[in-house]
């Protein structure tokens, strides 16, 4: 746990922010550019409207922490094809209410909105793959969230008794 008793610290004045190693990088780089969206991504899934499963968009919420952490260098989380497979378990348990998709759909209302900023996530984050050596488990987290909430999507217009 984190104990913060001073939010400022002015170290970052310079344009410059702290690492997990205690290292410094630009605020304007690829890999806080990456972290930043992450840390969007999160803030948008605690806008999903509580109706749904609130015990995983929390889960799903923590998750996004880990991976901001994995993506600032830490050592002690990580994340792992188990939470992976649970997304997709998660996926594949509500795809199963649902009706074959027949066409495209109109994004439409919170959960398509968190569904296209995990994607802009996952799109910064492969930008640090490939200039900083970032793991790609976390943008493949990413994707596999964002396919998620795709579903979650049509499954609550389903809810709704809204058609597609």
């Amino acid at each position: 746990m984190v104990h913060l008793t001073r939010i400022y610290t002015k170290t970052g004045d310079d344009g410059t922010t702290g690492l997990a190693d205690f290292s410094r990088t630009n605020k304007s780089g690829i890999l806080m550019e990456a972290i930043g969206a992450v840390d969007e991504a999160n803030s948008s899934l605690g806008m999903i409207d509580p109706h749904y499963d609130q015990d995983f968009i929390n889960q799903m919420q923590n998750d996004l922490f880990d991976l901001g952490a994995v993506l600032a260098g830490a050592t002690t989380v990580k994340i792992t094809e188990d939470r992976i497979k649970y997304v997709e378990d998660k996926i594949d348990m509500l795809n199963e209410t649902l009706s074959p998709l027949q066409s495209f759909i109109l994004p439409k209302g919170d959960i398509h909105l968190a569904r296209a900023i995990v994607r802009r996530a996952e799109r910064r984050v492969w930008e640090a793959v490939e200039a900083n050596g970032v793991d790609p488990i976390v943008a493949k987290y990413l994707n596999r969230l964002s396919d998620f909430l795709f579903v979650l999507a049509r499954y609550d217009y389903g809810r709704l008794g809204e058609t597609l």
